[in-house]
């Protein structure tokens, strides 16, 4: 399974990758800097099925909640699995994620120094679910 992490911030972005790393998470690590750049990647085929979103919120160009709008109404993406990893603890940014039927809300804040747990997550997330590998 690819992995694409869509998140403007280097620092989240270099512990997300750390984590992967030390917890020997080998899957293909695809970054997008804002949903703009993550469109691209996923409709060129350059992140290939299956594959897991980890998405970011608050971004320039295009947000979080506008990028999950967006591929839900493509019929191409529209069965992405996504998972919101996020600063925003806002009640509006939550209903709005899972209104766009996202399969998780993280707050990075939650998570502490490191993501091991959002790591030690995905791991078992990824061990019993069954992804479509084409639309």
């Amino acid at each position: 399974m690819n992995l694409l992490l869509v998140e403007d911030d280097d620092i989240d972005a270099m512990g997300v990758e750390r984590a992967l790393k030390r917890h020997r998470i080998v899957n293909p690590l695809f970054r997008a800097r804002d949903g703009i750049e993550a469109l691209e990647l996923l409709r060129s085929g350059r992140v290939a099925r299956p594959f897991l979103i980890l998405l970011d919120l608050n971004m320039p160009r295009m947000g979080g909640i506008e990028f999950i709008r967006e591929i839900r109404e493509d019929p191409s993406l529209a069965n992405a699995v996504v998972f919101v990893l996020t600063t925003s603890k806002s009640d509006e940014d939550l209903a709005a994620a899972y209104r766009s039927h996202v399969a998780g809300y993280i707050v990075k804040n939650e998570l502490g120094d490191s993501f091991s747990g959002l790591v030690q997550m995905l791991d078992a997330y990824w061990q019993i679910v069954e992804l479509p590998k084409s639309r």
